[in-house]
C-alpha cells in the first residue's frame, strides 16, 4: 500500500426525515442560496420540507442546473449570489447540482476568470463559500467529496477539478426521497457507483486488502442490490444500501493508498460534452472496452475481480478475464444502461472527434501507469463501437 494522507470533513445525516435537521446544521444567520435542477424536488415534497425546516430564514432559489451542469447556467448562480449578498449555499438535487454548487462556491470570490478555475483543475481556488447538501439520486458520490465536473458548451468541454475547500459541510440523505425516481436515473446511478470503484480498484496490486476488499463488497452489494432498486421501487432498506454504496464509492476511502485510473471517466466526458449522452451511459459504453484492451497492464487485478466478485475460478486465464467483463456488461444492460456506441447511433466519425477532444484537453497519458495515449483510446472506442 502507498503512504497517503485522508481528509473528509463532511457530516452525513442519513435516513429517514433528516431533512428536518436543517436547522441544525445551516448557522442560523445564512442568508441561504438553494440550488436544484429541473424541478422534480416540487413534485416529490422535497422542497416542501426544505423550506418548512428554514422557515424564518433568508432563503433565495435558484432553478434550471442541468443533468451535467454548464459553465453559463452556473455563472447566473454566481451573479445572484453576488447581488443578494448570499454567504450559504444548499444544493437539493442529485450529482450534478452538488458539483454545480461546488463550482459557484468556488467562483463567487474568485479573483479572474472562473473558466480557470476548470483549466487548472482547481488548484487556483484560495476560499469558497461554506454549502450543504441534501441529496436526492444516489450515484456521483459528489455528497462527500470535494470534486466536480463542469461543462462549457460554448467549448463543447467537461472538465473535472476538485480542492479541499469544496467538501460538503453537510450532507443529508434519506433513501426514502430516491422512491419516486425513474428506472432510467436508478440504473444510471447504479452504473455510476460502479464505475467509480472500478477506476480506483482495477489498477495493479499494491498489498491494500483493506481497499481490495471494501472495494469488492461495493461492487458485490451494487450488483445485489441494483436490480432490486428496479423491480422493487418503494423498499427503504434497498434504497439505503444503493445511496450508502454511491456515496461510499468515492469518498475518497477505498481509493486512499492505492493507484488510481479514471481514464473511463476522462473519454467519458468528452463523449457527454460532444453528444450530450448521460454520464453513465459513457461509462458502460467505454469500461468493457478498456478493460478488454488494457488487460495485459491489469491482468493481475482482472483475476482477482473475476474470482472475489463472479466467482469465476476456471478455465484459463484470458478466459476467466472474459468472463469477468463480460459479466460487468451484461449487468450495465441488466440496469438498463446500454454498452455500445452504435445503441446511441453513435459511428466512425463520432469516435474522430472525441480523439479530437481527448488532444484538445491534454488527455493524451491517461491511467494509473499513464500509458493510455490517444492510440489506446482510439482501440478502446473501436472495441466499444
Amino acid at each position: 500500500m502507498l503512504d497517503f494522507d485522508f481528509y473528509n470533513p463532511t457530516h452525513i445525516l442519513f435516513g429517514k426525515g433528516r431533512i428536518a435537521d436543517l436547522p441544525k446544521v445551516v448557522p442560523a444567520n445564512a442568508r441561504v442560496l438553494m440550488l436544484y435542477g429541473g424541478g422534480s424536488i416540487k413534485s416529490n415534497g422535497v422542497y416542501g420540507e426544505v423550506m418548512a425546516a428554514l422557515a424564518g430564514r433568508v432563503v433565495r432559489e435558484f432553478s434550471g442546473i442541468e443533468p451535467n451542469p454548464s459553465y453559463e447556467t452556473l455563472m447566473q448562480a454566481v451573479e445572484l449570489v453576488r447581488k443578494e449578498k448570499l454567504d450559504f449555499l444548499l444544493a437539493v438535487g442529485g450529482g450534478s447540482v452538488i458539483d454545480g454548487t461546488k463550482f459557484v462556491a468556488a467562483a463567487v470570490h474568485f479573483e479572474g476568470d472562473p473558466w480557470s478555475i476548470l483549466e487548472n483543475r482547481g488548484r487556483n481556488i484560495k476560499q469558497a463559500l461554506p454549502f450543504g447538501a441534501i441529496l436526492t439520486l444516489p450515484a456521483t458520490g459528489s455528497e462527500m467529496n470535494n470534486g466536480s465536473v463542469i461543462t462549457r458548451k460554448s467549448l463543447h468541454a467537461k472538465l473535472p477539478f476538485s480542492n479541499r475547500l469544496l467538501f460538503p459541510a453537510f450532507s443529508i440523505l434519506d433513501p426514502a426521497k430516491t422512491f419516486t425516481l425513474p428506472a432510467k436515473q436508478v440504473g444510471n446511478g447504479v452504473v455510476d457507483a460502479y464505475a467509480h470503484v472500478m477506476e480506483q480498484y482495477m489498477t495493479y496490486p499494491v498489498n491494500s486488502p483493506v481497499q481490495d476488499r471494501f472495494a469488492e463488497g461495493l461492487l458485490q452489494t451494487l450488483i445485489e442490490e441494483g436490480p432490486k432498486a428496479l423491480a422493487m421501487p418503494d423498499d427503504y432498506d434497498v434504497r439505503a444500501n444503493v445511496m450508502w454504496c454511491a456515496t461510499l464509492a468515492l469518498n475518497g476511502l477505498i481509493g486512499a493508498g492505492v493507484p488510481q485510473d479514471w481514464a473511463t471517466h476522462m473519454i467519458g466526458h468528452e463523449l457527454t460534452a460532444l453528444y450530450g449522452l448521460d454520464h453513465a451511459q459513457t461509462l458502460a459504453i467505454v469500461l468493457p472496452g478498456m478493460l478488454r484492451v488494457r488487460k495485459d497492464s491489469k491482468r493481475a487485478k482482472l483475476l482477482q475481480y473475476a474470482a472475489r466478485v463472479w466467482n469465476i475460478t476456471q478455465g484459463d486465464d484470458d478466459a476467466r478475464i472474459e468472463e469477468a467483463i463480460k459479466h460487468t456488461q451484461d449487468f450495465f444492460e441488466q440496469m438498463g444502461v446500454k454498452t455500445r456506441l452504435s445503441d446511441y447511433r453513435l459511428d466512425a466519425q463520432s469516435i474522430e472527434a472525441v480523439l479530437r477532444q481527448l488532444g484538445n484537453h491534454g488527455m493524451v497519458s491517461l491511467g494509473e501507469q499513464r500509458d493510455v495515449t490517444l492510440d489506446v483510446s482510439r482501440k478502446v472506442l473501436e472495441m466499444s463501437a
